[in-house]
């Protein structure tokens, strides 16, 4: 087995509830382009970049940064109504969110309180770039598999509003470079919202959708590629499409060695990025696009909250037997598949 290689398999562990909770404010790339027009003037930029090179015309934003959590929150509770599952039954609550006001007390605290989940619910941060929700939803299945625990919430919450200001305004300063620019255009498809998963027993839930297992990957002397926090987020994007493709493949490949195949899923559900991340993943694993949805171009980059985002609305048409492959990369860098059988 390679190094930083991990498959697994889960014997008895289904997705039962999977919701997301949309920000209100739509800010489109537009309005980012009108506030940057000078400095792409002074560049020789056009305008229109994150929309013909990204893909992401819109993102969407809290009414205030802190209102996160709020999102967090709303979205855990409406997972439990959907999964029919009392909150007095969670024995684990994982908060996946990048997004955070202070170094401690864990962001999962707030939401554990916000919900009104009970004392015998184990709660705490997971914090793994945009992989977060992918690796909590491994670590619930693990506990369930083991016995230590019957049912899990996985919750995410993203505010992407400080960084994008801060952004801007750095954008905006005399005498920037065109190097610098392109240093800090990711920040701009960022956005934000939340998501929420349950996860049960799955022989007590004939109902529920398999989670089957898959694979993780790591290549973490690529850790400096992407480095962001509430100022900022620089990336050497060549570099980190570079590095992660060949991460991905070797996953991919790994996973088919031993025992996975995944070249005929219903649907490929990807961490969202942009057009250029999901073309490239696209043509090196050979995948059909029609069966990969996306939520960047409404949505932005909305980190660890994208993907389970983008499954909760692709949910409505899935039939019972479809099978589904949710792949996403992480800053770091990370990479982890799991299957799904709906």
């Amino acid at each position: 087995m390679a190094n930083g290689n991990a498959t697994f398999r889960h014997s008895n562990v289904a997705l039962l509830g999977l919701t997301e909770t949309l920000a209100p404010n739509e800010v489109t790339s537009q309005e980012f382009d009108e506030r940057l027009a000078d400095t792409l003037s002074s560049l020789g930029l056009p305008q229109g970049l994150l929309q013909r090179v990204a893909g992401v015309y819109a993102r969407r934003n809290w009414d205030q940064p802190h209102q996160f959590a709020e999102g967090a929150i709303t979205a855990g509770r409406q997972a439990l109504a959907e999964s029919g599952v009392p909150a007095e039954a969670i024995g684990l609550m994982v908060n996946t969110s990048v997004t955070r006001e202070h170094l401690e007390p864990s962001v999962a605290v707030g939401v554990h309180a916000g919900i009104g989940l009970g004392p015998q619910a184990m709660n705490f941060d997971i914090a793994n770039a945009c992989l977060g929700f992918v690796n909590g939803m491994t670590l619930a299945a693990n506990m369930i598999d083991a016995g230590q625990i019957e049912y899990a919430l996985i919750v995410a919450g993203e505010d992407a509003s400080r960084v994008q200001e801060a952004t801007l305004a750095r954008l905006n300063r005399p005498q920037i470079t065109r190097e610098e620019y392109l240093n800090e255009f990711a920040s701009l498809t960022l956005g934000s919202g939340a998501a929420a998963a349950v996860l049960g027993p799955a022989d007590k839930h004939p109902e529920g959708h398999r989670v089957l297992g898959g694979i993780t990957r790591a290549a973490t002397q690529h850790h400096e590629l992407c480095v962001g926090d509430h100022n900022g987020m620089f990336t050497d994007t060549k570099g980190l499409l570079s590095g992660g493709m060949e991460l991905v493949v070797a996953a991919w490949e790994e996973a088919h060695e031993t025992g996975w195949d995944w070249r005929e899923m219903d649907r490929y559900v990807m961490h969202q990025v942009s057009d250029v991340h999901t073309n490239s993943i696209t043509k090196a694993a050979n995948l059909d696009p029609d069966r990969i949805p996306v939520s960047y171009p409404e949505l932005g980059n909305v980190g660890p909250a994208s993907l389970p985002i983008t499954l909760s609305r692709e949910a409505a048409s899935l039939q019972p037997g479809d099978r589904i492959l949710c792949m996403g990369v992480g800053s770091g860098l990370n990479t982890a598949m799991t299957e799904i059988e709906w």
